[in-house]
């Protein structure tokens, strides 16, 4: 009996070596870096510009942004320099922080790489990227605006700036492994064909990724864009917005005028009051997307109208108590 129980006791040990050894040595499990190589031109470096500051908002992240101001605006001359955190704190399985994305950084990256980055979560060595960069939704986009992201990340200043390597706590510092994934890039639509444009375009924002609840980490798809996913911030917690049309509790009575004006009154300085201390800040990066186009907008509000309702009223800030 003894040896019985033994045997299995073994068998179960090296089931779980071996299991732990592929999670850590065999994934990520995607192609190499293919050979790219993207052309400087004025127009992919203009429109890269555009999305990486008001579409995908890399920026937003790859940044440094100032708290004391609502919704966190960027501080000049920090463009791309990395180093944000992420941590328990907030509700991370460890410590992670935003990369350099001058060419510091990236400067012996090939173009291959930090397109295997963007859209797959998997670094210049390998190793899996945490999503907190939405790669799941940058995968699904057209190469051509990657290529044009990829082109202005090339044009950046170069900022010195070392950023501190990951600390990823146990189990996810194998399961992180398994979720990059190959891209699956779409021909972005004709703007004229304005519902599936704001569909991409909505895709490329990752709006779905904040403005959904989640179980630990994970879009619980029956809430998708109804809101109510919480972000501990330093005095309190921030919820999203619901912004499905349910015309109690979302965007359903919001003309268009409306929706676009709320993203465009952002672009005024004196939208963005200096917090108090009895405030709960925003993490919506509302300057960046301030400059989205007016075009790219209506297409955002066309698509989210075909959305189905949920009703699910949301408080969206909560202050710590004290």
């Amino acid at each position: 009996m003894k040896r019985a129980i033994f045997i299995i006791v073994a068998i179960v040990a090296l089931v779980i070596i071996c299991s732990a050894s592929y999670l850590k040595l065999g994934l990520p499990n995607v192609q190499d870096s293919s050979y790219v190589k993207v052309e400087l031109t004025s127009e992919r470096i203009q429109h890269g510009a555009y999305l990486a500051n008001h579409v995908t908002v890399c920026m937003d992240c790859h940044s440094t942004r100032d708290w004391k101001q609502f919704a966190g605006p960027v501080i000049p001359g920090t463009l791309g320099k990395g180093g944000e955190y992420f941590g328990q704190e907030v509700g991370f399985p460890g410590k992670f922080y935003a990369r350099n994305l001058t060419p510091f950084n990236l400067g012996d990256w090939t173009d291959g790489e930090i397109y295997r980055a963007i859209t797959t979560g998997v670094d210049k060595d390998g190793e899996a990227l945490f999503p907190v960069m939405p790669y799941l939704f940058y995968g699904k986009m057209d190469k051509d605006d990657i290529y044009d992201i990829i082109a202005y990340l090339r044009t950046l200043p170069p900022i010195e700036n070392t950023v501190p390597e990951h600390e990823i706590d146990f189990p996810m510092n194998f399961i992180i492994n398994t979720i990059p994934t190959e891209a699956m890039p779409l021909e972005r639509p004709e703007k004229s064909n304005t519902v599936e444009y704001g569909k991409y375009l909505v895709n490329a924002a990752s709006c779905m990724e904040c403005h959904s609840k989640a179980d630990k980490g994970e879009i619980i798809m029956e809430t998708a864009f109804a809101g109510g996913r919480e972000f501990k911030m330093p005095n309190g917690i921030v919820r999203s917005a619901n912004i499905t049309p349910d015309k109690e509790t979302g965007l359903g009575f919001w003309t268009e005028a409306a929706f676009v004006n709320r993203f465009k009154s952002y672009n005024d300085p004196k939208n963005f009051p200096q917090m108090k201390e009895n405030q709960v800040n925003t993490i919506m990066p509302w300057t960046m997307f301030a400059g989205m186009d007016t075009t790219d907008l209506k297409a955002i509000y066309s698509y989210i109208k075909t959305l189905k309702p949920i009703k699910n009223k949301v408080e969206h800030f909560s202050l710590a108590s004290k």
